[in-house]
């Protein structure tokens, strides 16, 4: 059935929109009943201000955190991939610093739609060009009730009716200030923080959890205090050279060696014995109409190796890179030198999704899953698939390398211990998950009964 709706001239916002979906009657009516409601503008009790990266894209190892959009995780600010400015840089750029209780809005690119509320344990920090910040200033609204009202599909409708851009979707700070948010009465907009703590709650624990089952792992290998640094000068023989097909200096330092001589102590076994390297076959084109669901970097939670999104495509729309079909208690693992941290056990509610060629999709043989998860984000794989990766514009790790991956043994008893201490893990950040869905209702029930 064909949706339309008809506009009046004068109910054209002057000439900056007169594409037809703009206009659609989804929006029209949320809108409506957003103005019949008490409500106000974000840019009538909020400050909207965008950031930027510092010079050359260079970060630090420790100082002020600093937070990009790949950091938003069910509402909150995944503290386990943070990266940090310095304080010189933090002092500049004071406009854009962050504080617990701000609202941050991924702005541009595939990530559009995602937020976060900064939470307490992030003092003070900042934020890249790709995300704007409202910082609520007055009294009378909550941040935290704001927050899960644009996780909601209200909110979720308001940015995708705004979002511009053909190559590089995007939204300006003037887009942002003329969200609508309602105004409901302080007593029923502060509940909205205690959902939100009990939320943080059940992330914190899935990460406490996920950190038992990785400390274990390390301990049960003897690598728990196991460090090594890039050496400055290392002689490697031409032999080595002629036989590895490279002369690249990275690939030969002394560390991985360090670190393979460790593993073959535990009786380090060839990956490919212990997991199938499932090959990227599928073809969406070959069902047109059918809707899919497709998983991208963007989805996956590092902290504890969780998928936690996805976006819906048709056959015909699918991109070409989306030939994975994934399997409940698949490990997929990022190629792309830079994310090679992105690593997800796929569950129960993920089977049939599809996924792009850019990951690994690992099928365990003789390993149970939950285990090669944590070796896969661990530095114990981390490292290996490190050393492997080649290329000049798109650096990653050809197929072929996977051949050169070591999995130290461990037993069956260690296994199951750390099996049971992910699938926990991964328990509490579905819990998570729950509430937040449950907050997005209530705020929903909330709108419609005003």
């Amino acid at each position: 059935m064909i949706t339309y709706s008809i506009i009046q001239k004068s109910q054209l916002e002057g000439a900056l929109r007169l594409d037809a979906e703009y206009y659609q009657p989804e929006y029209l009516k949320l809108i409506s009943n957003l103005k019949t409601q008490k409500s106000k503008f974000i840019g009538e009790i909020g400050q909207v201000a965008y950031g930027t990266t510092p010079s050359g894209g260079v970060f630090e190892k420790e100082g002020v955190p600093f937070v990009r959009s790949q950091n938003f995780s069910n509402l909150v600010v995944d503290t386990s991939d943070l990266v940090f400015c310095s304080e010189k840089f933090q002092k500049q750029n004071k406009k854009s610093a962050i504080k617990p209780g701000d609202i941050l809005f991924a702005a541009v690119g595939a990530t559009i739609g995602d937020l976060a509320v900064v939470q307490d344990e992030i003092k003070e920090g900042n934020i890249n060009q790709n995300i704007a910040r409202v910082r609520i200033i007055r009294n009378t609204i909550n941040p935290y009730f704001v927050g899960f009202f644009f996780a909601s599909r209200p909110g979720q409708l308001q940015i995708e009716r705004l979002i511009t851009g053909n190559a590089q979707p995007y939204l300006n700070s003037e887009q942002i200030k003329s969200f609508i948010a309602p105004v409901l009465p302080m007593e029923e907009q502060n509940r909205f923080r205690s959902y939100f703590n009990e939320m943080q709650k059940e992330l914190e624990n899935s990460k406490s959890l996920y950190s038992q089952a990785e400390n274990l792992l390390l301990e049960e290998l003897g690598l728990k205090d196991f460090e090594v640094e890039d050496d400055l000068v290392y002689i490697v023989n031409l032999s080595e050279i002629k036989s590895a097909h490279r002369a690249d200096a990275e690939y030969f330092q002394p560390k991985y060696e360090k670190l393979i001589e460790k593993l073959k102590k535990c009786g380090a076994s060839p990956l490919l014995d212990l997991a199938q390297n499932v090959a990227a076959k599928f073809n969406p084109k070959s069902q047109l109409a059918k809707i899919f669901r497709y998983v991208e970097l963007s989805n996956i939670t590092s902290s504890v190796g969780t998928i936690d999104g996805f976006s819906e495509v048709s056959g015909s729309e699918a991109p070409s890179r989306a030939k994975r079909v994934l399997k409940l208690n698949d490990v997929i693992l990022s190629s792309v030198e830079g994310s090679l941290g992105k690593v997800a056990l796929v569950g129960k509610e993920q089977e049939g999704y599809l996924a792009s060629n850019g990951f690994f999709q690992f099928r365990s043989k003789d390993i149970l899953p939950e285990v090669l998860l944590v070796l896969a984000k661990s530095f114990v794989l981390q490292m290996q698939f490190e050393k492997q990766t080649a290329g000049t514009i798109l650096t990653a790790v050809p197929k072929e390398a996977v051949k050169n991956i070591v999995v130290p043994k461990l037993n069956k008893s260690t296994q199951k211990k750390i099996a049971d201490l992910v699938q926990k893990s991964h328990e509490a950040h579905s819990k998570a998950k729950q509430l937040l869905e449950q907050a997005k209702s209530k705020v929903e029930d909330l709108i419609k009964n005003k």
